[in-house]
C-alpha cells in the first residue's frame, strides 16, 4: 500500500460519505469502510473518484491502512452497532489510537463506552454532529466530547472541517464540550431546541394560514422579511423555501398534499425525560414532542373533528398586517424561553456530572453549519460572556428587554388562538413558562399543603426557619357532613 491515510471512517451512508468528501476537500487522506463492501467499491468508483481515498474491505484491512495514532469515527446506527463495533476494533488497535461515535447517541452509552475504550489503553471521543446532509459535505456543526487527550489529535481535521462563522468567517464551530458524555449531552439538547423551534415555527404558520388566511405566496413573503430580521435561521430560511415549491406532478402547492403527521427519531424525548431526571422545566420540547405524538393520532383527529364543537373566529382583513406583527413577536419571545429552559438544562446536567461546560462557545458552536444556527445565538454568546454564571437568559439585559417589547402581542396572539381554537401549545406554555420565572409566588405552597395533609411530606415556612407537619384533621374546620 502506498501512502497511509490520516483519517479513517466507517459507515457509508449519505451522512458518512459526505463527512467522507468533507475531509478529504481540506487536504486529508482518507480511509473507508463499510459493513456491505459493494458500498466502498461504489463509493471509491463513484463520488470519490480521483480523491485521495482508500477503500477498505474490512476492518483489519482499515486499521492497516491509517497512520499512528489512528483516528477511526463511526458513523454507523446508534446502539448496539456502535458497541459491536468497538468490539472488533480494540483488539486491532494499538495504544493511543481514537475512536470517535459521530451518531446520535444516548450521552449515558457514550460515558460508559468512554470507560471501556480507555480501559483497552485507547481514546474515545462522542461527538454531537448537525447540519445535516449538506452540513456534513459543506461544513457541520461539531460537539465532541470524551478522552481529553484525543482533542489535540483530532482537533486539526475536526476543526478545518466545521462551519466557519464571525467577522472573517474563520472562527470554526466546534470546540472541545468537555468529559465523558458531554458532547453527545449538548447534541440532545440542541435537537429539544430543535423540536420546540420546529413547533413554533409550525404554530406560527397555522395562525397566519387559519386565522389571518395567508396563502402561500404571502406566506412566502412573510417569512422572507422576518429571515431579514431578529428571526434570521435556517429553519426560518427553509420554511420560507418550502411555501414556494410546487409538486411536480399537479403543480399545486407541494406544503398542502402533505399529511399532517409529524416523525420523531427520539433526542427530544431523552432531553424531556433528562429534564425530569434533573428537575428542569423543559417543558417546550416535551410540550413540542407532544405535540408530535398528537398529529400521529390523524385517524382519531378527523373522527373527532366531525363530533367535537369548537369556535369559529377569524382575523378581520383590516387587522392582518397587526396580526402578522403580532405573531413574529410570539414566535421571538417563545423562541427566547425555548433556549433559555435548554441551557438551564445544560447547567443543571453539567453540574451533576462535574463537567466544565462553557455555555457562550457552545451558542458559538451552533452558530453555523446546525440546523438551529441563527443570528440569534450571537445574542446569547454575548450573554453568557458579560456573565458565565448567568442563572437564565431572560435575566439577560438583551433578552429582557426583547421580552418586555414583545409581550403585548404575544399575549394577544395566544389569548385570539385560545378564542379561535386554534392550538398553539408551545407557544402558550412558552408563555406560562415566562409568567411563572417572573412571579415571586406561586401556588405551589397548596401543593405542599396537600402533601402533608396526606402523606406527612412536611413544609417550610415563609415567616421563619425550619421544617414542619400540621395534624391537618384536627385543625380543621369540620364540614357540616362530618
Amino acid at each position: 500500500m502506498s501512502e497511509l491515510a490520516d483519517f479513517g471512517l466507517i459507515g457509508l451512508a449519505v451522512m458518512g460519505e459526505n463527512l467522507a468528501l468533507n475531509i478529504e476537500s481540506r487536504g486529508f487522506r482518507v480511509a473507508v469502510y463499510n459493513r456491505t463492501t459493494e458500498k466502498v467499491d461504489q463509493f471509491i468508483e463513484g463520488r470519490a473518484k480521483g480523491k485521495q481515498f482508500i477503500g477498505c474491505r474490512s476492518l483489519a484491512e482499515l486499521v492497516a491502512a491509517l497512520r499512528r495514532p489512528r483516528l477511526i469515527m463511526m458513523m454507523v446506527k446508534a446502539g448496539p452497532a456502535v458497541d459491536e463495533l468497538i468490539e472488533q476494533l480494540v483488539p486491532l488497535l494499538s495504544p493511543g489510537d481514537v475512536l470517535i461515535d459521530g451518531g446520535n447517541t444516548h450521552y449515558a452509552d457514550t460515558e460508559r463506552r468512554v470507560k471501556r475504550v480507555e480501559g483497552a489503553g485507547l481514546l474515545y471521543v462522542g461527538t454531537g454532529v448537525s447540519g445535516g446532509e449538506e452540513g456534513a459535505l459543506k461544513g457541520p456543526s461539531l460537539m465532541p466530547g470524551g478522552s481529553q487527550a484525543a482533542w489535540p489529535l483530532i482537533r486539526p481535521i475536526f476543526q478545518a472541517i466545521a462551519a466557519k462563522v464571525g467577522p472573517n468567517n474563520d472562527i470554526p464551530c466546534c470546540e472541545w464540550i468537555g468529559p465523558g458524555g458531554s458532547g453527545h449531552y449538548v447534541k440532545m439538547v440542541h435537537n429539544g431546541i430543535e423540536y420546540g423551534d420546529m413547533q413554533l415555527i409550525a404554530e406560527a404558520y397555522g395562525l397566519l394560514k387559519e386565522l389571518a388566511g395567508l396563502s402561500n405566496e404571502e406566506l412566502y413573503d412573510v417569512f422572507d422579511q422576518w429571515n431579514q430580521g431578529e428571526l434570521q435561521s435556517y429553519l426560518i430560511e427553509i420554511t420560507r423555501d418550502i411555501f414556494s415549491v410546487r409538486d411536480p406532478e399537479s403543480g399545486d402547492y407541494l406544503i398542502d398534499k402533505i399529511l399532517d403527521k409529524a416523525g420523531a427519531k427520539g433526542t427530544g424525548k431523552w432531553m424531556s425525560q433528562l429534564a425530569l431526571d434533573l428537575g428542569v422545566p423543559s417543558t417546550l420540547v416535551t410540550t413540542a414532542v407532544f405535540a408530535r405524538s398528537l398529529s400521529a393520532m390523524k385517524d382519531m383527529r378527523v373522527r373527532a373533528s366531525r363530533v367535537l364543537p369548537g369556535p369559529e373566529q377569524t382575523v378581520k382583513p383590516s387587522d392582518r398586517r397587526q396580526f402578522i406583527e403580532d405573531v413574529r413577536h410570539a414566535l421571538y419571545a417563545s423562541k427566547i424561553c425555548s433556549y433559555a429552559q435548554g441551557f438551564v438544562q445544560l447547567q443543571a446536567a453539567a453540574a451533576e456530572h462535574n463537567w466544565p461546560l462553557k455555555y457562550g462557545e457552545i451558542a458559538l458552536i451552533w452558530r453555523g453549519g446546525c440546523i438551529i444556527r441563527a443570528q440569534f445565538l450571537d445574542r446569547i454568546k454575548d450573554a453568557f460572556a458579560a456573565c458565565a454564571d448567568l442563572e437564565n437568559l431572560l435575566l439577560d439585559d438583551y433578552f429582557r428587554k426583547a421580552i418586555g417589547e414583545a409581550q403585548a402581542s404575544w399575549r394577544r396572539v395566544v389569548a385570539l388562538a385560545s378564542q379561535a381554537g386554534v392550538p398553539v401549545p408551545a407557544f402558550a406554555d412558552a408563555l406560562a413558562y415566562y409568567d411563572s420565572i417572573r412571579r415571586e409566588r406561586l401556588p405551589a405552597n397548596l401543593i405542599q399543603a396537600q402533601r402533608d395533609y396526606f402523606g406527612a411530606h412536611t413544609y417550610e415556612r415563609v415567616d421563619k426557619p425550619g421544617v414542619y407537619h400540621t395534624d391537618w384533621i384536627s385543625l380543621r374546620r369540620a364540614p357540616q357532613s362530618d
